[in-house]
């Protein structure tokens, strides 16, 4: 995996490598110690109780019992600004506006937290492509020559090989389908390894999943999902979200918000207005 510091990003680079090469980037020490451990606290703090949480990918874990070993924070932004910090961080809105679009926005944004003995996920693509088990359900056609996501995923403690480090197989995202048996995806795949504060940038059609935790240590991590900004978000996130928050937010949340982008409306008692035309 090609790395980058957060004072040497080359967008054009990174979106080649996302849509070309291998699909995925890390940027190295893109988080301050600070903020890792802020992160990690809020996290542990919603976290500490087994009680079941919506995941995905973890039909193996439900058969077995094993659910409460991987255990999902969702609604971060409404638990800690640190969350919209690393949300609108100046590096990946710079990469992401090349990338999805200048008007992009978030599709959802949580914390994944593995403790030890946990099982991994299945191997899978990411929202919106997901359910492309069933590609009759979209367009025909439909390809990965444009991407309609791009994942994040902040590093908040070891991602080693022992603690189930995120396994992908580089160049899958030009497949656009799920992997079968005969793609062998654990003998073929990588692990995004790396250290608190460290973050992966992914197109999220790459086939990936998360490892069984096989260490001593928990492996949490912060995974947000970025869409252009016509496709429909995984999370109501304003729903969510007190309207203090929303009423002070910064124009790069908002925009992450869907703010920016109106639809849809009710038109029929909208402005009477040229609502689009050539400007």
């Amino acid at each position: 995996m090609k790395t980058y510091k957060a004072d040497a990003v080359d967008p054009d680079a990174i979106v080649d490598e996302l849509l070309n090469g291998g699909g995925a980037v890390m940027f190295k020490g893109l988080f301050a110690p600070e903020d890792i451990a802020e992160a990690r606290r809020i996290i542990l703090e919603h976290s500490n109780n087994d009680a079941a949480k919506v995941t995905h990918f973890q039909g193996a874990a439900a058969k077995d019992g094993q659910l409460a070993l991987q255990r999902r924070v969702w609604n971060l932004l409404a638990k800690g600004d640190v969350f919209a910090r690393m949300a609108t961080h100046p590096v990946l809105m710079k990469v992401l506006s090349k990338f999805l679009g200048t008007g992009f926005i978030m599709g959802s944004i949580a914390a994944n937290r593995i403790l030890p003995g946990g099982p991994g996920q299945e191997p899978h693509v990411d929202y919106p492509y997901w359910d492309f088990h069933a590609p009759e359900t979209h367009p025909i056609g439909l390809n990965a020559s444009f991407p309609m996501n791009a994942q994040v995923t902040v590093i908040l403690d070891p991602f080693t090989e022992a603690s189930g480090a995120t396994a992908y197989v580089p160049g899958t995202q030009k497949h656009l389908r799920y992997p079968g048996p005969e793609d062998d995806f654990h003998g073929k795949s990588k692990r995004m390894l790396g250290e608190p504060g460290d973050t992966v940038l992914f197109f999220g059609a790459a086939w990936h999943c998360a490892m069984p935790n096989r260490s001593d240590h928990e492996r949490c991590a912060v995974l947000t999902n970025y869409l252009p900004k016509w496709v429909k978000p995984l999370e109501d996130m304003p729903a969510a979200l007190p309207r203090e928050l929303l009423d002070t937010a910064s124009p790069e949340l908002r925009q992450l918000l869907g703010f920016d982008y109106p639809y849809p409306e009710v038109l029929d008692t909208a402005d009477a207005v040229n609502a689009e035309g050539r400007k």
